[in-house]
């Protein structure tokens, strides 16, 4: 009896022949609150061994594998509904895959009621195949619309943040930077959050996508005669469209092939990226001031104090904006009348970086070694190499110590040696205890304070040649430090309350208003700490260049900006700015409307041959 009782537990054989029946064959159905005299119970059985636990686990997975077929015999209507809500939902999907768009601003309704060509095409060649091909044909077909969802989404997150879409050959690095900027922002803790969150949806993404496919593949063949009908009336609706050249939405063709001319655009930039390569490299080779002799470096600037400073994500914005401008351009007003109380006259312009809303070492790079830097590929080739640098040629003359001060870098840095510095101070190096401000690591003005203890205030030896790079101005723009007095900076600790009581980034950097409020003040704050840093401590010998290295991301500056930086030279010493007067730049510390604009990576050139004596800017470059 206790054979007849386990084998009780298999699955109905003839479920396949009735299947109206499958109730009242599965033994879980059976009524047995009743005991029978026949059955004994199953604790006078012989212990249950592996055979049952088996039988039991495939009379699981037989009702599992029953379940749909059950609900849709049971509820018929609800049935019917959810399989077509599915269904339109993978459609949905797919549709959305092929119009997304790769900006936010082209997330408009015209976009999407679109009719793409992709579809079309992909129904004839599935309808065409057989069983297995179709359904492989499918899978990949729904891994590539999940990847173009993915590269479209790089797309709109570059755009925002560098203006730009996103190279498929060189940007995956930056995702490295991005993670790193995420953990500075919101902590290890949020990261990881992000990190494990972005791989989930990614790895769901794929998933549905091929579910979707496979689904609408299957729909398909189910009713091929219509399907073919339906596939052969839209072709002839696209191609007459097409043919007509119908935009009847705000000048959106009706007919789209966004997804074809997506991937050949891809294609192409990838090649033409991997032909850029070599072609930088040789261009970058090429370099009339290389052979200078030492002698005739710089000899304009013998015996000043001159320090290059960039300030984060100073851009056109800051000057010209409306919601933005008045401060900053308060600020500099203020400074400037300080400056020439103190005896300093100044000079600005305008410069074309070559990267927008981050990346600021491309923009570095770009104005250091006079060539146009504007990807990781060239960035890499060029520190690679042994081009002449503006802080080279102060090293190479032999009349100056040159040293970096690097607040943002928090690990080895070797381009240190390449651009010539003799000693580069990290934020390891400056001594900070202070907190750090999101991704800023320490307040401008504890900086400047550290470069003047560390080495401006030395007496005696070889003037002082110094990049300076301030990170105060950089997003998210909160929490951000405040003015204290330079005598009261100290190690930092007193930036403890200053932080605490700082504004939330998640807050500011979300809010349309609130994020070009900040950005305006912390630009404020960047620009007070350099030119009072210049007030108090600079001298007759002091010669400053300062500029920004890009304009702030799109929802600061605006979608499509330009990627204009002012530039400004500021001396105690009259002959300084008396070379530069064929320049036609602006005096004071804001470039005006008739300032010339130029590429960053001019500015190396004109500024040895207006400080130097002998070498001319090379004749030829590529964009």
């Amino acid at each position: 009896m206790s054979l007849f009782t386990r084998s009780g537990r298999l699955p109905d054989t003839d479920t396949a022949r009735h299947t109206n029946t499958e109730d009242d064959t599965d033994p879980a159905s059976t009524d047995t609150s009743a005991p029978s005299s026949d059955v004994p119970s199953a604790s006078t059985d012989a212990p249950a061994g592996p055979t049952d636990a088996s039988a039991g686990s495939v009379g699981r997975w037989q009702r599992l594998r029953r379940a749909p077929r059950e609900f849709r015999r049971r509820y018929p209507v609800a049935a019917r509904s959810m399989s077509w809500t599915v269904t339109a939902l993978a459609a949905a999907l797919v549709l959305f895959a092929l119009l997304m768009p790769g900006s936010v601003e082209y997330f408009t309704a015209p976009q999407f009621l679109r009719i793409p060509v992709e579809p079309i095409l992909g129904a004839a060649l599935l309808m065409a195949l057989p069983r297995r091909p179709r359904l492989a044909l499918a899978v990949l077909i729904g891994a590539g619309l999940a990847a173009l969802i993915v590269v479209k989404s790089l797309d709109i997150g570059f755009n925002q943040f560098l203006g730009r879409g996103f190279n498929i050959v060189l940007d995956w690095g930056l995702l490295d930077d991005a993670e790193s900027y995420v953990q500075d922002t919101l902590g290890r803790s949020g990261a990881l959050a992000a990190v494990v969150g972005l791989v989930t949806l990614v790895v769901a993404l794929f998933g549905v996508m091929a579910l979707a496919v496979v689904r609408l593949a299957n729909l398909l063949v189910g009713h091929r005669e219509r399907a073919m009908r339906g596939t052969v009336v839209a072709g002839t609706v696209w191609i007459t469209c097409a043919a007509l050249g119908l935009t009847p939405f705000q000048d959106t063709p009706v007919a789209s092939r966004n997804t074809i001319g997506f991937v050949q655009d891809r294609w192409a930039r990838a090649r033409e990226t991997l032909a850029d390569e070599a072609a930088f490299a040789e261009v970058a080779k090429k370099d009339a001031f290389a052979d200078v002799p030492a002698d005739r470096l710089l000899t304009g600037l013998r015996g000043k104090d001159v320090m290059i400073t960039f300030i984060e994500s100073y851009g056109r914005a800051a000057l010209e904006d409306p919601a933005i401008a008045p401060g900053v351009t308060a600020t500099l007003d203020e400074r400037n009348e300080a400056l020439r109380k103190a005896g300093f006259a100044a000079r600005s312009g305008w410069l074309t970086s070559a990267t927008y809303g981050g990346s600021s070492w491309l923009g570095h790079s770009t104005f250091l070694t006079g060539l146009w830097i504007d990807n990781q590929n060239r960035y890499r080739t060029v520190t690679a190499g042994e081009r002449l640098t503006l802080p080279g040629a102060f090293h190479k003359s032999g009349a100056w110590r040159t040293v970096g001060v690097v607040p943002g870098v928090q690990y080895n840095w070797p381009e240190g040696d390449f651009y010539g510095f003799d000693k580069v101070y990290d934020s390891r190096d400056l001594g900070y205890r202070g907190p750090k401000f999101s991704w800023s690591t320490m307040p401008d003005q504890y900086a400047l304070t550290a470069f003047e203890r560390l080495e401006a205030a030395k007496q005696g030896g070889k003037p002082l040649m110094s990049e300076i790079i301030l990170t105060s101005s950089h997003q998210p723009w909160a929490p951000l430090p405040r003015m204290v007095g330079w005598d009261e900076v100290g190690d930092g600790s007193v930036y403890r309350a200053v932080e605490k009581a700082g504004k939330d980034p998640a807050d500011v950097f979300t809010d349309p208003v609130k994020v070009k409020e900040e950005y305006g003040k912390s630009v404020q704050y960047s620009l007070r700490s350099l030119l009072e840093y210049v007030e108090k401590y600079g001298d007759e010998n002091t010669v400053l260049v300062f500029l920004g290295d890009h304009q702030p991301m799109a929802s600061v500056s605006g979608n499509g900006a330009d990627h204009d930086v002012p530039v400004t030279i500021v001396a105690h010493d009259p002959k300084v700015l008396d070379r530069i007067d064929d320049w036609g730049w602006s005096d004071g510390l804001k470039p005006g409307d008739d300032a010339p604009v130029w590429r960053m990576d001019a500015f190396r050139d004109r500024f040895l041959t207006a400080y130097g004596t002998g070498g001319q800017p090379p004749s030829s470059k590529i964009p």
